[in-house]
């Protein structure tokens, strides 16, 4: 399973052959160097780095300069690890977004915009406790009764309570690849893919 790193531009849309609008997000994918190559012998399991977006050299560790330079490249802001590839790679080679083509299905990476702490309507989709009547005041959006009373004692995991909302890893599966642009390293993928503009994001093939 190949894969790049890429950061997400926005979302637009296109028209397919029967003029049909399909709404598309642009990943702006790679170039990426590869800046570890582990072997079975030496590290238990195989998987191909890569690293992706500029950073300076004044904020970056020693011994991550050391890595860097071992790979013959500049200091880069993310690693991914690739458990397999589809070719062959050793170290300082550059994986470019033209091992994508159009039609491809891919999955995508990333992650969601956080939303803060949130009630139970907005995270859960709760209904609430219906309209105010019978003296009820600022209940509507109230999580309402929990289920607990003199057994379990106690509030069960997993409850769906109100909370941290969002800032999440997610992954969307099976996005098919509309266009390739190669020269600007453009990646347009039907659908929409999770985080802001500019956040970092993980394609795999």
């Amino acid at each position: 399973m190949s894969g790049i790193i890429g950061k997400k531009v926005g979302m637009t849309s296109i028209f397919d052959d029967s003029g049909k609008n399909i709404p598309c997000t642009v990943i702006e994918a790679g170039p990426c160097v590869v800046t570890q190559v582990r072997s079975v012998e030496t590290d238990g399991y195989a998987a191909v780095q890569l690293a992706y977006g500029e950073k300076k050299e004044k904020n970056t560790s020693a011994p991550l300069k050391g890595h860097f330079q071992k790979a013959g490249t500049t200091p880069k802001r993310k690693l991914v690890e690739f458990k397999t590839f589809e070719d062959q790679k050793s170290l300082g080679d550059t994986v470019t977004v033209e091992i994508f083509s159009e039609g491809d299905f891919v999955d995508v990476v990333g992650t969601s915009k956080g939303k803060g702490f949130q009630g139970v309507v907005k995270r859960h989709g709760f209904g609430g406790v219906g309209m105010q009547t019978h003296g009820q005041h600022n209940r509507l959006r109230a999580p309402g009764s929990l289920g607990a009373s003199s057994w379990p004692s106690r509030v069960f995991k997993g409850m769906r309570m109100a909370g941290q909302m969002g800032n999440e890893r997610v992954k969307i599966q099976n996005l098919e690849v509309l266009k390739v642009y190669a020269e600007q390293n453009l990646l347009v993928v039907k659908g929409s893919i999770p985080g802001a503009k500019g956040s970092f994001v993980i394609v795999d093939k």
